[in-house]
């Protein structure tokens, strides 16, 4: 197991670094976050800080490297608008959302330079849950011009089947407590009584989230990592991928909105 001291993202390694990372395993992890209301007992940014611990400590066990954190993420549109009304109410949400075709023509041009730097593999982990099937769609379509393995995984679907995910309740706070504990407060858990912000999306369990749980949460999370890395195997040839420009990752994204009928974010219902 590699140092929890070692550097493993992108913009902090040294050109050498970067090379000595990349000949032992091409891939790149991109971890997509938002800040968003997550009550009035955990940061905004709580979505940003599972992604990014998970796509480091996966690097650091088993080899990538990690892009640059993309911390906008897509909301109100389409399901997501009704909810934040239902969750927040009429009071500013203090939300870093951005719309599908800008979140989803970025991702086609973050995959076109993380080819063009020389990975053959990418992992898309997002800690903002229910836009994942958009991101695999700009997946599907790059794919088609780089035959390169390409995963997108919000951080529920890597523990399905063991832990229930939620918004702002017991399995995310968990996933806080641990991870960044003085970011949580529990003691305030009865602001949303109070104060003129309401309810700030907070989840009505809250308050059975433990640090231990939040424990068990992200090592269930990297075991699951830990496979799709191993499954990641390029096809034989995407070594010598050539060069993609901007004219023809254009092109993907125009296959991508070509297909806005497809796309979860802008459908009423989930």
């Amino acid at each position: 197991m590699a140092s929890h001291t070692e550097t493993v993202r992108w913009e902090e390694l040294l050109p050498r670094e970067f090379e000595q990372r990349l000949e032992q395993l091409p891939l790149a992890y991109l971890p997509m976050g938002l800040c968003e209301p997550h009550g009035h007992i955990a940061a905004f940014g709580l979505d940003t800080h599972k992604a990014v611990y998970l796509c480091e400590e996966s690097a650091r066990r088993f080899g990538g490297i990690v892009a640059p954190t993309q911390t906008y993420h897509i909301h109100e549109t389409g399901y997501h608008r009704p909810w934040l009304r239902e969750v927040v109410g009429d009071v500013n949400p203090r939300l870093g959302g951005l719309p599908p075709d800008v979140v989803l023509r970025l991702l086609v041009f973050q995959l076109r330079a993380f080819v063009n730097a020389g990975f053959r593999a990418i992992v898309v982990v997002t800690g903002h849950n229910a836009n994942q099937a958009d991101l695999r769609l700009v997946a599907e379509e790059f794919r088609r011009a780089r035959p390169v393995p390409v995963v997108a995984v919000s951080d529920p679907e890597l523990v399905a089947g063991q832990f229930e995910g939620d918004h702002a309740g017991r399995y995310e706070i968990s996933q806080l407590m641990y991870l960044r504990p003085e970011l949580v407060e529990l003691d305030r858990l009865d602001d949303r009584h109070s104060s003129a912000l309401g309810r700030f999306a907070q989840g009505e369990d809250a308050h059975l989230a433990t640090a231990s749980e939040g424990r068990a949460i992200i090592e269930s999370s990297l075991a699951a990592l830990k496979t799709i890395v191993e499954n990641c195997d390029p096809p034989s040839g995407v070594e010598d991928a050539p060069f993609m420009s901007i004219d023809e990752a254009e092109q993907v994204w125009r296959r991508v909105a070509a297909r806005t009928d497809e796309w979860c974010t802008l459908r009423e219902e989930q």
